[in-house]
């Protein structure tokens, strides 16, 4: 069963969310919030698989709180993705960078509302390709962080294969197909390289992977 908290301070929308997820026989909603302090208490007290958090909402922020849970090691096996009404707008970059492992927006599809959730849930979160060139317009723009590149050296080539094929948006089959390799050992290669790197999720590998300029716009 995956559980599931819903964290956002407009209970139409809390309820919506959760009349979709009541449908569905494998997932569970455990509890709500109206505001970030609330949310994050919620997730201390039930360990949810995911916590679906507003970026604006009173008292303490989305990215805040996505920040406080993945800072907290008790709560590692706990997958924030953002909701948003703008899609790709300026709080997006800041809240992958505070540990989301991805974003939806709140006029998403109902079926890949409750897919995104599956996904989410296991740990395999992926950041779509129109979200992937976003974020590559956003970088062109921007400077390189000084530190953007550390741990990089560490990679064995073939984890740093994986990585650029992450950030293009490819899962993990899609990998294996481009490198001829098992699905398994793709997944070995790229939760490698995420020790390495000492990144959370692979939303956060991707936010790496063009700071570091390990792939570019003009990248294949």
């Amino acid at each position: 069963m995956i559980r599931v908290l819903l964290v956002d301070d407009q209970p139409l929308i809390r309820s919506g969310f959760r009349a979709l997820l009541d449908l569905e026989d494998d997932i569970e909603v455990v509890a709500e919030a109206a505001d970030g302090e609330q949310g994050l208490a919620l997730t201390e007290q039930y360990l949810p698989d995911v916590v679906l958090i507003d970026i604006q909402m009173p008292v303490i922020d989305g990215i805040e709180t996505t920040r406080r849970i993945a800072a907290d090691p008790a709560l590692t096996s706990v997958h924030v993705v953002i909701l948003t009404n703008y899609g790709m707008d300026e709080y997006v970059l800041d809240a992958l960078r505070a540990g989301a492992a991805g974003f939806l927006v709140k006029d998403i599809v109902p079926d890949d509302f409750v897919h995104a959730v599956r996904v989410a849930a296991r740990g395999d979160a992926l950041l779509a390709p129109s979200i992937t060139r976003k974020l590559i317009k956003q970088y062109v723009t921007q400077p390189l962080p000084v530190a953007a590149g550390a741990g990089l050296a560490e990679l064995t080539g073939r984890e740093r294969e994986a990585v650029t094929l992450v950030a293009h948006g490819l899962s993990n089959d899609q990998i294996a197909d481009r490198m001829v390799i098992s699905p398994v050992t793709a997944k070995t290669h790229v939760n490698r390289a995420m020790t390495k790197l000492h990144v959370r999720d692979r939303a956060q590998l991707v936010v790496l992977a063009y700071e570091s300029g390990l792939v570019t716009p003009r990248n294949p």
